[in-house]
């Protein structure tokens, strides 16, 4: 019999392996999609935002509550895959507690350790349903997040207060067990929360207690590679990209622009200015800006995939604050979600970027990049650093570069700049004009 479990193990663990390596494959292929850029540099500062931003929770505790209830969950999701690593060892191997007999009293102390951040991980997951659900704070239900997003959420916090749940009942039967002298059930000692649980079984016969034991373990298990591969299709992908998606941040000011080399080499020939020239002419700029997924980087749409739809970039936004159309939220969901199109059709032999649609027009409207005042409060607050106002700008430059798209008011600005060199219609020779007036004030 204990071969059969090895063996019915093994197939499980070896179909969620091959399912999450497609996916994983998928998804990088999708974020490839991507033009390339070089982030390479000052890796140790990277290291730090990473360990800092990432690790470190540091930007979550803007907002004291969730975050703290955030880190149960993230601790919790940390610690307890520990005894994760002795289910699948003793799942390979057939044995039951692997490391109980090692560890000694020791065990004992980390099985209850286990069970308080399994008890804080579900009261986290039970508060944030309660904020979703029944407060309805204003952030989770915004118009992106009807339907799928909001059943994602849901359904996730659910997932997790169920395999709580069979932590516990894994753990408390097991204790009824050990109390009957059952064979294979090694002595843990008393686990705090899980005993609390043991009248419940008191009445059941050896037998029934096995199958309770057996199928929370096996619940748990199946339930967690389920969840591996589940997230993957979930905003919970953060989980992992939030990692690679920190460390590959921006390492600029905030206020800091990326300009175009081709154009910026074009304007200082113009003006006159020495420019280094490359080894090589420059190739040919395809496109100026973004229309579509190939025209960001890779970085833009591996943000979009490490995006926890949390709406704090949202909820700052000035202009989604004066009732604009605007959110940034749905701008990375809306990159994400075109990423994942045309990835799909790719693979599957279809259209791919060729399919008629485009991120700028049948994702995200004009009337959209046009709200954003440019200010970078959603790249301040998200806790992952994203950074929305990249793409956001990429798509105005497209739209005012390659279709003179842009709004008559921003037009007559863009002209004046570039004959006047200023947002106003004056000739640069009248610009200290306003000066004259001062002279004449101090002399009278």
């Amino acid at each position: 019999m204990e071969y059969v479990q090895q063996v019915v193990f093994l197939i499980v663990v070896g179909i969620a392996a091959f399912i999450l390596s497609k996916r994983i494959t998928q998804i990088r292929k999708n974020i490839l999609l991507g033009k390339d850029v070089d982030l390479s540099e000052n890796k140790s500062a990277r290291l730090n935002n990473m360990l800092l931003v990432a690790f470190g929770q540091q930007k979550m505790f803007k907002r004291f509550i969730p975050a703290i209830l955030h880190f149960f969950i993230y601790a919790g999701f940390l610690v307890i895959n520990l005894e994760v690593l002795e289910f699948v060892l003793d799942g390979i191997l057939g044995t039951h507690r692997l490391f109980a007999p090692y560890l000694g009293g020791f065990y004992n102390v980390l099985m209850n350790i286990f069970e308080v951040l399994a008890v804080l991980v579900l009261f986290s997951c039970v508060v944030f349903l309660i904020r979703r659900s029944v407060l309805k704070v204003k952030r989770f239900h915004a118009p992106e997040m009807r339907k799928w997003p909001t059943l994602d959420a849901n359904l996730i916090l659910v997932i997790e207060i169920i395999l709580m749940f069979a932590i516990l009942t894994m753990n408390a039967s097991d204790q009824a067990l050990q109390r009957l002298g059952a064979d294979h059930y090694t002595q843990t000692g008393n686990l705090f929360f899980s005993s609390m649980l043991i009248p419940l079984f008191e009445s059941f016969s050896e037998g029934a207690l096995i199958f309770i034991e057996r199928f929370a373990w096996w619940f748990h298990i199946v339930g967690i590679l389920g969840f591996a591969v589940y997230i993957t299709y979930s905003k919970h992908l953060h989980i992992g990209l939030a990692f690679p998606n920190t460390y590959y941040s921006s390492l600029a000011p905030k206020g800091e622009m990326n300009n175009m080399d081709a154009v910026t080499n074009e304007v200082n020939m113009m003006l006159g200015i020495a420019t280094e020239q490359p080894a090589e002419p420059p190739a040919e700029v395809g496109r100026f800006g973004a229309k579509d997924v190939n025209d960001l980087t890779w970085k833009n749409i591996l943000n979009a995939y490490s995006c926890t739809e949390c709406g704090r970039c949202t909820s700052e936004c000035p202009a989604n604050q004066t009732g604009k159309k605007l959110s940034p939220r749905k701008i990375m969901m809306d990159v994400r979600d075109r990423a994942e199109e045309v990835g799909s059709s790719i693979s599957k032999g279809g259209k791919g970027l060729e399919d008629g649609k485009s991120l700028l027009g049948d994702y995200i409207t004009k009337e959209e990049i046009n709200a954003c005042t440019s200010c970078n409060a959603c790249v301040e607050a998200c806790p992952v650093n994203i950074n929305p106002l990249e793409i956001i700008l990429e798509m105005r430059r497209y739209v005012a570069m390659e279709e003179s798209g842009s709004p008559a008011s921003w037009n007559s600005m863009f002209q004046n700049i570039e004959t006047n060199f200023a947002p106003w219609k004056f000739a640069p020779t009248d610009r200290f004009n306003w000066a004259n007036d001062l002279k004449s004030e101090k002399a009278e």
